[in-house]
């Protein structure tokens, strides 16, 4: 670990801002509104002015997200005890209504009722379906967490493990049958989703120490830095066929990013997500600690996912990180998604801890600065969806089928944590 190249001063005003933002405005924000006090579970469609939407489409993301960002708020301290018991309620209707008692596993959609209108199995639910669990149960919500926890992990290495390949199948049927190739995604792989397994994964194994999620945590991390990381840029390659061999990216028929248009050509192959990039560089940080493994081998790979953000993906002029581009030049697509703002600032904490460079403050303070001017409704606390170069707001919602509190607040209680840590060291 290095000593930061910032003062101390730097680093106090950002930490004062952001924890008065936390505990004043974003986490109340989800507190107060998020919980369906009928039905049970989360509702997550909110507009501009954080008013709810008259959506009540109740998806397995959005219900796990707010069980795992309630349980880690709680665990952090934060949310002055309330957030635990919303969580177990949260956790309670998904157990309820979205876990599959026949083939094991979670639903991908239910109406506000809990009554299932896809019942797919989509691994980015079922790699949730450990971590929120998990995560509950690592903030002391006691053996519920435990339990599904544990029965997503064995439903999933039941019925998602490629035996041949490695990894897993991503786009499944109720029964765990691989779905039609092309769009509907039976025939692919992604980092997306295996840095999601490395994530839940990683919370499994601290929940109980178990040599068999340490094997399968090491096997994920494996395949993302041998397989998934261009051998020359060190970016994340977006899609694969099922051996591997790097596809163009297409779009899905089951989604889970807000409103994009899931028409049109692929991505082309030399094309990498900034936001993923450095969100797959924390992670990787955070699965070494947990594994207990010594950081210098993992250093090259997690430097070059930073370099490589720095250098194309963070705006000089506005502040804040484009959402993607080649592997080897400016970014292409110029607007700012609010989930890349989120894992930026993380990582780019992450990155001044690791190596002390002043160019990652920079980079980190751009992103919060823009974020500040622009990306956050004051005034109701969240985070708008989309933004164009200059700040502009594309896509003014707060909440979604699939925006909600995790990225956010994640951002700041994981961006607060480093912060304390760096000002011990200035």
């Amino acid at each position: 670990m290095a000593k930061p190249d910032v003062s101390a001063n730097e680093i106090a005003a950002r930490l004062d801002q952001m924890d008065a933002y936390l505990k004043t405005k974003l986490l109340p924000f989800w507190i107060e509104n998020s919980v369906d006090r009928q039905y049970g579970g989360f509702l997550t469609y909110f507009d501009r002015n954080g008013k709810p939407t008259g959506e009540t489409t109740k998806t397995l993301l959005c219900q796990e997200r707010m069980v795992y960002t309630l349980s880690h708020a709680h665990r952090c301290g934060y949310g002055d005890g309330r957030c635990l018991e919303l969580a177990r309620q949260g956790l309670e209707f998904m157990v309820e209504h979205l876990w599959d008692p026949e083939h094991g596993g979670w639903f991908w959609t239910a109406d506000r009722q809990g009554r299932i209108l896809d019942d797919s199995k989509i691994m980015y639910g079922q790699n949730f379906g450990i971590y929120a669990p998990a995560e509950f149960a690592l903030a002391g919500g006691g053996d519920l967490g435990r339990d599904y926890a544990l029965k997503s992990f064995a439903a999933i290495q039941a019925g998602a493990t490629d035996t041949l390949h490695g990894g897993y199948y991503e786009m499944l049927k109720r029964d765990w049958s691989p779905k039609p190739p092309g769009p509907y995604g039976g025939d692919r792989k992604s980092l997306d989703i295996h840095m999601h397994m490395m994530e839940a994964l990683t919370n499994l194994y601290d929940l109980t120490h178990n040599p068999l999620h340490e094997r399968k945590l090491r096997d994920v991390i494996a395949i993302l830095l041998t397989r998934m990381l261009h051998p020359v840029s060190g970016c994340g390659i977006a899609q694969f066929a099922l051996d591997f061999t790097p596809l163009e990216a297409i779009m899905f028929k089951a989604v889970w990013g807000s409103d994009r248009d899931h028409a049109g050509k692929p991505r082309p192959l030399n094309n990498t997500s900034f936001g993923h990039n450095v969100e797959l560089a924390w992670l990787l940080k955070w699965a070494a600690d947990t594994l207990g493994d010594p950081i210098e081998p993992y250093l090259p790979a997690i430097r070059k996912l930073y370099d490589h953000a720095v250098t194309y993906g963070i705006d000089p002029e506005h502040g804040g990180v484009y959402v993607e581009g080649p592997m080897d030049g400016p970014a292409r697509d110029l607007q700012k998604e609010f989930w890349q703002q989120a894992e930026t600032l993380v990582g780019m904490l992450d990155a001044c801890l690791l190596f002390g460079d002043r160019k990652y403050w920079t980079a980190f303070d751009l992103t919060w600065q823009f974020l500040w001017r622009h990306g956050i409704n004051h005034d109701v606390g969240e985070w708008y969806a989309l933004l164009a170069r200059d700040g502009t707001v594309l896509w003014d919602y707060l909440g979604h089928a699939w925006k909600i509190s995790y990225h956010t607040v994640r951002a700041m209680v994981e961006s607060l944590a480093r912060l304390r840590l760096l000002l011990d060291r200035a």
